[in-house]
């Protein structure tokens, strides 16, 4: 059985964690959802970005997610992919060491990672994407360049893929990114067996 670990926290975008979660767990797989600082049955408060024709993105209230996880009992190695959900938390969840070293054992043990809107800037903290392919949302674009990463300019609804690596700039990508992620996975643990 397919398992991936969604990282996610207070102001996380609405449709980055909700969406994923959803189709994901719609194809089978074991699905957790956690935040550092916060337990199994506890709240995230999510955020609606939406580009209504200001210089950058709006942010409302979007919906309280229930974590089903736990994040200081999660262990890397039960799970076969991460999900890193964009928005304003990536740039506190890249603070914690805990998210890093999460970020680093999947990064070196190949195993799927999917990153998406401001999910690079958890990658680019941690060290990961020096000589790799990918893009993110235009404003992570200078941290992206200077942790080594070669940012790829795509439309809202693209993907890009590099070995292990899947990320997007923005939740328009969703369907894009969701595809290549699940075929890295299913390619991914039909090697294990």
């Amino acid at each position: 059985m397919v398992r991936i670990i969604i990282i996610a926290g207070d102001y996380s975008e609405d449709y980055e964690v909700m969406v994923p979660y959803q189709a994901l767990l719609m194809l089978g797989f074991i699905v957790d959802v956690a935040c550092p600082g916060k337990k199994k049955g506890e709240f995230i408060r999510t955020a609606i970005h939406e580009f209504e024709g200001e210089q950058t993105y709006s942010e409302k209230p979007g919906h309280l997610f229930r974590l089903n996880a736990s994040f200081g009992v999660i262990e890397a190695e039960q799970y076969d992919g991460l999900y890193l959900a964009g928005g304003r938390a990536c740039e506190y969840l890249r603070l914690n060491g805990a998210v890093l070293d999460l970020a680093r054992h999947f990064m070196t043990k190949k195993k799927p990672i999917a990153a998406i809107c401001h999910g690079a800037q958890i990658l680019t903290a941690a060290d990961v994407v020096r000589g790799r392919r990918l893009t993110a949302y235009a404003a992570v674009e200078p941290e992206v360049r200077m942790a080594g990463g070669e940012f790829i300019k795509v439309e809202p609804e693209a993907s890009v893929v590099d070995g292990n690596l899947v990320t997007a700039p923005a939740w328009h990508g969703h369907p894009a990114m969701l595809r290549d992620f699940v075929s890295l996975l299913v390619r991914e643990t039909s090697t294990e067996g």
